[in-house]
């Protein structure tokens, strides 16, 4: 009987952590690898042409997998004009997350559009806004509540009580961000002198829209606020690039610290003008996320394409149902401005 109690009261907590986590946004731990859900001035702002996808599966260990599927799009519209002032941009991007036993179900359509003001011939400051679509379900009758406990165990026979006005309903969302670029060095094998340095600030949900399934219109979807800073620093005469980086995301009560550093290995440098070798590279890096997990990350890029893998290892309170076992998270890249050898200049 106290394992039938134990083992409930465990699921009651997954499902009221679950559930308390509803209005908390869909996060990466490759978080440069998902742009425009870091900040939406991140369309155009690094190259000509961007395209992503992600992929991320989390607590298996723990309850029925969260699943996240992203994808993402950015362009510049004006890189063939010469002696611009500025550089505009748009993009798009997509995301769809499930979550737990009750199958929460968002999904979420974005179009974002940006434009950088060159600054000098190494720096731009750019403004980037969005506006989208999104949709949420979920299946009540998927859930294990407290009231269905029997005195002994769970009994699905026990109706759950809970009451939703809506299984289903749509909303619009909208927010902006800010990015500061900062490129200086070409980053040739025989120099390594690349410095690289960005920053950025944005909001989301900046118009707070209906989240609830219960009372959405009195219970909204809190403002996001994110922040971030990297930087590629080359290690002159050697083939390696420190890059650290912090993000910091706070939603209401919600926060998350994120930091840590990638290692860049260049392998082959690659033919500027002939394009007979193609630039490769192998990145290794370590992040944490603030009392939460440490996280392991692999990358490989080849040309103008890019490979990337992570791996969380829960470090939290729920490491003792977790087994320090969070999450793994995969992407793909094709990334127009880093091909042949050097760095796409404004």
């Amino acid at each position: 009987m106290k394992t039938n109690l134990y083992n409930f009261l465990l699921a009651g907590a997954l499902c009221y952590f679950q559930f308390g986590t509803l209005a908390q946004d869909v996060h990466f731990s490759q978080m440069e690898y998902s742009p425009l859900t870091l900040n939406p001035g991140l369309a155009g702002a690094n190259s000509p042409m961007q395209g992503v996808v992600n992929y991320r599966s989390q607590w298996k260990s723990v309850a029925t997998p969260y699943k996240t599927i992203a994808a993402s799009f950015d362009a510049r519209f004006n890189e063939d004009k010469r002696n611009k002032k500025g550089i505009i941009a748009g993009g798009m991007n997509f995301f769809n997350d499930q979550s737990g036993d009750l199958k929460v179900n968002t999904t979420n359509v974005n179009l974002n559009l940006a434009y950088h003001l060159i600054l000098d011939r190494t720096s731009t400051l750019g403004l980037g806004i969005y506006t989208g679509f999104g949709q949420r379900s979920i299946d009540p009758n998927a859930g294990r509540w407290g009231s269905q406990y029997d005195g002994t165990s769970y009994n699905a026979s026990i109706g759950s009580g809970e009451t939703f006005n809506s299984a289903s309903f749509n909303y619009v969302d909208a927010g902006a961000g800010i990015v500061y670029t900062y490129k200086k060095g070409q980053g040739y094998m025989t120099q390594n002198n690349q410095r690289e340095f960005q920053y950025g600030f944005a909001m989301y949900h900046i118009n707070k829209p209906g989240y609830s399934f219960i009372d959405k219109d009195n219970e909204h979807l809190y403002v996001r606020f994110s922040s971030f800073a990297n930087a590629t620093i080359g290690i002159g005469n050697t083939r390696g690039a420190f890059m650290p980086a912090i993000y910091f995301q706070r939603q209401k009560s919600s926060m998350e610290i994120m930091y840590g550093f990638n290692y860049k290995y260049l392998i082959n440098e690659g033919s500027m003008y002939t394009g007979f070798n193609r630039p490769f590279s192998l990145y290794l890096g370590v992040f944490n996320r603030f009392k939460d997990a440490m996280v392991a990350r692999f990358m490989m890029e080849w040309d103008q394409y890019s490979a990337g893998f992570a791996y969380d290892f829960n470090i939290s309170s729920l490491n003792t149902v977790s087994n320090a076992k969070g999450g793994f998270e995969l992407f793909l890249r094709f990334n127009m401005g880093d091909g042949g050898g050097f760095r796409s200049r404004y």
